[in-house]
């Protein structure tokens, strides 16, 4: 019995391709398939959780909302590394920068996500689990950054489950680990690959900073994202 559609992607076995870039609003993927892929195709409507499937400079990309936090990027990149052959996920979004030396604009390339997520306990591991991306796509990326003149920084960022925390001495602790910005998204998709057998990335723009307090407008967000998207696409394979 085939496993697809599922519950959450009505997309047939083939309209995806290989490599998915996954903003987490669904509303930027559809942005992103309409201004950066030709010769699209919309493969999923199925709550709002639009995905798309086009080329970009002769390559087939898929593009497709994630939703918010762990549980909803945990659904969908399983979905899609399990049931519809995908084997590269590349995360794309906004994330506070933690560290002095991480600045607004900057693209940070997500070597590894801590997470105060219990999204490991699922494997019943005798030990803590290092979530971490794929080499040849963390190799590609800065490779790409440097080409294109994008500062970019490389490190380790945080998979928050909490957007409001009732732990005031949260952010102060992760950030005295080298913590480089916080996100809510990457530890998962970063497990779901390595349990699958197949890649992930997460890129993010840093939009503010959690140690300065500055924050970009809209009109400098949407530069930024495009240095994000140059990278991103450069690297779809």
């Amino acid at each position: 019995m085939s496993q697809i559609p599922t519950p959450h992607i009505g997309a047939k076995l083939g309209e995806v391709a290989k490599t998915v870039l996954m903003p987490g609003d669904p509303l930027r993927a559809k942005f992103i398939a309409e201004n950066f892929l030709e010769d699209v195709i919309q493969f999923n409507t199925t709550r709002n959780m639009f995905g798309y499937t086009g080329t970009y400079k002769g390559k087939r990309v898929s593009v497709m909302g994630s939703g918010m936090g762990i549980p909803s990027i945990g659904i969908y990149s399983y979905e899609l590394f399990n049931f519809y052959e995908v084997d590269n996920i590349i995360r794309i979004g906004t994330a506070g920068s933690m560290n002095a030396n991480v600045k607004v604009r900057d693209v940070v390339i997500a070597l590894g996500a801590s997470t105060n997520s219990n999204y490991a306990a699922q494997y019943n591991l005798p030990g803590t689990f290092a979530p971490i991306a794929s080499y040849d796509l963390v190799s590609a990326a800065v490779e790409v950054a440097k080409e294109k003149n994008i500062r970019a920084v490389v490190g380790n960022v945080l998979s928050s489950d909490t957007f409001y925390s009732a732990d005031e001495t949260a952010m102060s602790k992760w950030m005295s680990m080298g913590i480089l910005a916080v996100e809510m998204e990457a530890a998962a998709l970063y497990m779901n690959a390595a349990k699958a057998g197949k890649n992930a990335l997460c890129l993010l723009t840093i939009s503010d900073s959690i140690v300065t307090g500055e924050a970009l407008s809209a009109e400098d967000r949407q530069s930024t994202f495009t240095d994000m998207m140059e990278i991103a696409l450069r690297i779809a394979k």
